[in-house]
């Protein structure tokens, strides 16, 4: 055997081991939304990292406790960090679960329980990665460093100052991403950077109480229309953002963005028959232009809104009180700071100075160079796994703490998992592919032997 296929042999014999390691981890629950069971899953990965001998410190902070970890490697000039979370989304609604969220439960090489793909699946296939490695060589090939934390599924509040309170403990030379996958033709994808997010809620209250809507219909203000009439300000029909200023700092795409997604297979169609959309926005039908309003184009979209009775049946109220959840995903180079400014000043200037605004949550986007080193290595070391490098894709459309990392930290970041489309995270029924979660810790195994040298 090649050392590789030896790494191979242990990984295909010790799967189902893993996979129990695995759903002990998922059978404890660790929503970050409703503070549930963030102490004990902490504890909980660091004595898995523990196991392996890693010196591990959990660290307080103003939310859940970061995990940190390290052990050494035979090149002890070469530090790999990786980065996760153990926290995970709610699981309602709980009837549309086909089994219990928190009961791992395997089905036809699947397995699904709540976050058993974000991010459980993500840690676990990364241990035994690291477990083939000391089985097969007695050590690992280089340092390696974990930094573990519990609130990214709510935007990750406590973790960039953690992260620049403790530059020298984290200090490496790259970093792997806690997310990846294949896309619909079983080809792995490497996201090269992550947009921003602002989150916000925006409020208006018009009352001390509820009125009967005969009574204040016509005489008293109505929370649900003065909040409808606000947001309606935010957009334009044409999907333009209509906050004065909001695009300034917008940095388009480059040619080499450009010729990037020219290689992407054009999603349109999967779009219409996964999502059951009919048309997209702005006339858009597909190919270049879909593709580069997908991830370079930031956004205004409401993501909730409660106001009134919503019951089943009816209630004649005239609702006091009205909010809307609101996100901003940012591109290069924008900043919530910014946003945050800026949509205050034109709520006040469109008459709206009684809409409040409470930040929820968010960061600034953050890239890596498509053709740093690292990048390369892990995209060329998925050929022997999957039977063809990564695609890389310039930029997700989706939002990630990776700027303290790439930007205080200095590090390249590089994504890759063990997702795929019908994975179903944040949604009833997430689930992992298990041949994926072997193929991810192969790739793994491949990514350290070969950084190490």
């Amino acid at each position: 055997m090649t050392s590789f296929e030896r790494y191979d042999d242990y990984i295909q014999t010790r799967l189902n081991d893993s996979l129990d390691e695995l759903s002990r981890l998922c059978a404890q629950p660790s929503i970050s939304a409703q503070k549930e069971g963030l102490q004990q899953t902490a504890q909980l990965v660091a004595e898995m990292l523990a196991q392996r001998g890693f010196a591990t410190q959990i660290f307080p902070t103003a939310g859940a406790p970061v995990v940190f970890a390290e052990r050494s490697g035979r090149n002890r000039q070469k530090t790999l960090l990786f980065y996760n979370h153990y926290d995970v989304q709610p699981p309602e609604p709980l009837e549309l679960w086909d089994s219990p969220p928190f009961e791992p439960t395997l089905r036809d090489g699947r397995l699904y329980a709540r976050g058993v793909s974000d991010d459980k699946g993500h840690i676990v296939s990364r241990l035994f990665a690291l477990d083939a490695l000391l089985a097969v060589d007695g050590e690992l090939p280089c340092n390696v460093k974990f930094i573990i934390e519990g609130e990214e599924e709510i935007g990750s509040v406590n973790l960039p100052a953690f992260v620049r309170e403790h530059k020298d403990l984290l200090a490496a030379d790259a970093c792997i991403w806690e997310f990846g996958g294949v896309n619909h033709q079983e080809i792995p994808m490497q996201y090269a950077g992550l947009r921003g997010i602002c989150y916000v809620e925006l409020s208006v209250q018009t009352a001390a109480v509820d009125a009967h809507s005969g009574l204040g219909g016509s005489i008293f203000p109505n929370a649900a229309w003065r909040l409808t009439w606000a947001l309606s300000t935010l957009k334009d029909s044409d999907e333009r953002i209509r906050i004065p200023g909001f695009y300034d700092n917008v940095v388009p795409p480059s040619e080499r963005d450009l010729a990037y997604l020219e290689q992407l297979p054009d999603p349109a169609e999967e779009y219409r028959q996964h999502y059951g959309v009919e048309r997209f926005v702005r006339g858009l039908r597909g190919g270049l232009e879909l593709k580069k309003a997908e991830i370079f184009e930031p956004t205004c979209t409401i993501c909730g809104l409660t106001a009134g009775y919503q019951g089943p049946g009816s209630k004649t109220v005239l609702p006091a009180r009205a909010s809307a959840k609101v996100d901003f995903r940012l591109v290069p180079n924008q900043t919530p700071e910014e946003v945050l400014e800026k949509l205050r000043t034109h709520l006040d200037a469109e008459g709206f100075s009684d809409v409040q605004i409470t930040f929820l949550g968010g960061g600034p986007p953050a890239r890596t160079d498509p053709q740093d080193p690292f990048i390369q290595l892990v995209v060329n070391s998925a050929r022997q796994v999957y039977g063809t490098p990564m695609q890389i894709v310039p930029m997700s459309g989706g939002s990630g703490p990776n700027y303290p990392f790439v930007h205080d930290l200095g590090l390249p970041v590089a994504t890759a998992g063990l997702g795929y489309p019908g994975t179903q995270a944040h949604a009833p029924n997430e689930n992992m592919r298990v041949d994926l979660y072997e193929k991810h810790a192969r790739h793994m195994v491949r990514v350290l032997k070969t950084f190490a040298t």
